[in-house]
């Protein structure tokens, strides 16, 4: 059975559809093209009403799915296909469901989870209408999917949009925001690591190194006075440094693996 015989609101339009062929561009074939596109706005705008209180107004939805059903009286090729339904039907869903995958998701949903979302709520309907509760195990026994791609469904349900910063960090009333409990950069945190990874490199320098690299990032001297004071030039401080810092930074890098080579050997037991 066509698509366009199952529902009251398929007007029949295939006259208008051959005339519109048949004319060259000018006002009187937008004329009847709008004459077209009036008669089908009904369906496009019953399709629209399937996708509301998914976060976007009934208004909206039908604006979407006019632009759909326009693309499709303007793609439509009564030579290939027989009922326009049967191509504008697919052509307005696809333009809704672009219009909530480009426009409405603030955060980026896989496509595969999304579908698992249609496919939860669908069956959610189903199973409620038939007076059994949609529990994750008999959803998942409805729809052959797995409970956990049911779960992921199922949080996709509110992904619509992302939970402001602003918001409570619990319905308790305790009046904590989210943003509260966000935590901030401390950079002596990141000093103490850093002085921990340096620290093996630095016990392994020779004391004329260390010395070197004392005067010059703790005592604030330049390689010149640093120079003058050792009695070298001012270039072989200078490789001293470079070479010390890259032993150290070579040093920093082979220590976790050495502690995971460590950790995971077994000590022998005294006897």
């Amino acid at each position: 059975m066509a698509l366009e015989s199952r529902y009251a609101d398929d007007p029949d339009t295939a006259a208008l559809f051959r005339r519109l062929v048949e004319l060259p561009e000018g006002p009187g074939r937008e004329r009847l093209r709008g004459e077209i596109i009036c008669a089908w706005l009904p369906m496009a705008h019953r399709l629209a009403a399937r996708y509301r209180g998914r976060g976007e107004t009934l208004e909206d939805l039908r604006q979407v799915a006019a632009v759909g059903l326009v693309n499709a009286v303007d793609r439509y090729d009564p030579e290939r296909t027989r009922a326009f339904a049967s191509f504008a039907v697919p052509t307005i869903t696809g333009e809704i469901k672009r219009h909530f995958r480009d426009r409405m998701w603030s955060v980026h949903v896989p496509r595969r989870v999304q579908d698992l979302r249609n496919v939860v709520r669908r069956a959610t309907a189903e199973l409620a209408a038939a007076g059994t509760q949609p529990s994750l195990a008999r959803i998942a026994e409805h729809t052959g999917l797995t409970q956990v791609e049911v779960r992921q469904g199922s949080e996709a349900l509110h992904g619509f949009s992302a939970l402001s910063i602003d918001a409570e960090a619990s319905v308790g009333g305790s009046g904590v925001l989210l943003c509260d409990s966000l935590g901030t950069v401390e950079g002596a945190y990141d000093l103490v690591l850093d002085r921990e990874a340096a620290r093996p490199g630095l016990r392994n320098l020779a004391e004329r190194e260390k010395r070197v690299l004392y005067l010059r990032f703790f005592a604030g001297m330049t390689q010149s006075a640093i120079a003058a004071e050792l009695g070298v030039s001012q270039m072989h401080v200078s490789r001293l440094i470079s070479e010390s810092c890259r032993r150290i930074r070579e040093d920093a890098a082979r220590e976790p693996a050495r502690r995971k080579t460590t950790r995971g050997t077994a000590r022998p037991r005294p006897v």
